[in-house]
């Protein structure tokens, strides 16, 4: 498989060793400053790239009718419109907020913990994200997954970067050198804690499951998370 990489950073070399090490080739390495050019020999692309580029990069894939697997977070205010272009130019996308194995079981995970703790009012729920301190968005992307799927099971409507007392779902953004990713989901009462955690220890899982997100979409036409993928 011909693998297009939108995106050249520290996933996007991590994503290149194993995309080979599967027996696939890479056509093009897109940074920000580089061309599309080879995209139209690739099979499938894989954007990694930056919140400012995303939008750009899938609409190329999708006017070329390659498609795209994106782990870019902080553009999903445009998401709707990438949605409706993919489906007008008859294209095929799966965007996800963490690409991990162990990620896409945590989400289930908590969203499960999520509906069973609607019957204890008594616990207060709030979030807690770590990334290294390159990572630009705040929150990321897997902590508004994460609390999205507290809010369909309980009372909050929106969640928050303020520890106020709102009704607000509270998120703890914190940056830390060489931290690749942890997120901790914590329901909090008068005499005790629950709380479930992931911890990433390096870039491997994220890339691996991107690479076999982009073998499973290659062939298939349509819009498609990483459930899907993943049979969950």
């Amino acid at each position: 498989m011909k693998i297009a990489l939108l995106g050249y950073g520290k996933m996007g070399k991590v994503i290149e060793r194993i995309a080979q090490e599967r027996g696939h080739s890479i056509v093009l390495r897109k940074s920000s400053n580089s061309s599309f050019e080879g995209l139209e020999q690739a099979d499938v692309a894989i954007d990694f790239s930056i919140p400012d580029s995303a939008v750009e990069n899938i609409t190329a894939c999708f006017e070329l009718g390659i498609p795209v697997v994106s782990g870019t977070t902080g553009w999903l205010s445009e998401y709707d419109n990438m949605v409706q272009l993919c489906e007008a130019k008859q294209g095929a996308f799966i965007y996800g907020s963490n690409f991990s194995l162990g990620v896409n079981l945590f989400f289930e995970l908590n969203a499960y913990l999520a509906k069973m703790m609607t019957k204890f009012d008594q616990y207060k729920v709030s979030l807690e994200e770590i990334h290294h301190t390159q990572k630009l968005d705040k929150p990321s992307g897997t902590a508004i997954t994460l609390a999205q799927g507290v809010m369909e099971h309980s009372g909050h409507a929106h969640w928050t970067l303020e520890n106020s007392n709102t009704n607000d779902l509270y998120i703890d953004v914190k940056r830390i050198e060489n931290v690749p990713g942890t997120h901790h989901i914590y329901y909090t009462s008068a005499v005790d804690t629950i709380a479930i955690s992931h911890t990433a220890h390096n870039r491997e899982g994220f890339a691996l499951g991107a690479v076999i997100a982009a073998e499973w979409l290659a062939p298939r036409k349509g819009v498609y998370t990483m459930k899907d993928v993943l049979e969950l």
